[in-house]
């Protein structure tokens, strides 16, 4: 069990600048429920109710957070390789790897229980969940092999087979985000593109911001945190057709 404490701290100081809204438990169908915290699709770790989520390379652990200042460590579930993000939704966890997107269910929090998995190319691989649709992105790189550049919208309706229902070409697609008909969707040096999800089998492009390179980001409320290659870019997307410029935290 020690050495799971040491995974613990080592995860956490790095995925701090994603866990950028706290106290986010109230009903709202544009947020994650069951979240004490709202963080970056391209986080490795996720708090639902009392308990911490962490993905390494090929683990999930999970930890008891009730005490907050003596975590306890609960278990770990080998989910494969190349494990790389994950993202809370209601009772689930969406894993996002680079060969596929991971479904378990945490209804009993100490016993995570795999679903399914939705499958693609080798490729990196962030998701967000809104009601019976995933979000995921699908990009090559370095680090991604050869996988394609595209969205891909999954329906969820039934977890234990989801299905693809549309594919959109993308530049670079990294983190994105969805809020209500809102979905947001960071291209690397191309920046943060806009897009209506309105309907989502039938996603509409709005407009993009190509002023700094996207790596994440992070909407709530009307409040959106877009993490960049040079810092923390804040906007008010209260009009998503026309988002305000709030300010920057710059990051040497």
């Amino acid at each position: 069990m020690k050495k799971m404490n040491k995974t613990l701290f080592a995860i956490i100081p790095i995925g701090l600048l994603l866990l950028a809204f706290s106290g986010c438990e109230e009903s709202n169908d544009s947020m994650r429920l069951d979240s004490a915290g709202q963080a970056g699709s391209m986080a490795r770790f996720a708090i639902s109710k009392n308990n911490l989520y962490i993905v390494d390379n090929q683990n999930l652990l999970f930890f008891d957070i009730a005490d907050a200042t003596n975590p306890e460590p609960k278990g770990r579930v080998n989910i494969g390789f190349g494990i790389e993000t994950i993202f809370p939704y209601r009772n689930n966890l969406f894993i996002g790897s680079t060969t596929g997107m991971h479904i378990y269910d945490i209804s009993t929090p100490t016993n995570p229980v795999k679903l399914s998995v939705y499958r693609h190319v080798t490729a990196c691989d962030p998701v967000v969940v809104q009601d019976n649709y995933a979000y995921v992105t699908i990009r090559d790189g370095v680090e991604c092999r050869f996988g394609e550049n595209q969205l891909d919208v999954v329906d969820i309706s039934n977890l234990r087979e989801p299905q693809a229902v549309s594919t959109y070409l993308m530049y670079n697609p990294h983190g994105l985000g969805i809020d209500g008909m809102s979905l947001f969707v960071t291209e690397g040096e191309q920046g943060l593109k806009i897009i209506d999800a309105s309907d989502p089998f039938n996603l509409v492009f709005r407009f993009e911001i190509n002023s700094f390179h996207g790596y994440d980001v992070i909407p709530n409320n009307g409040h959106l945190i877009a993490i960049g290659k040079d810092g923390l870019y804040q906007y008010d997307y209260s009009n998503p057709d026309n988002m305000t410029f709030l300010s920057k935290i710059s990051v040497q």
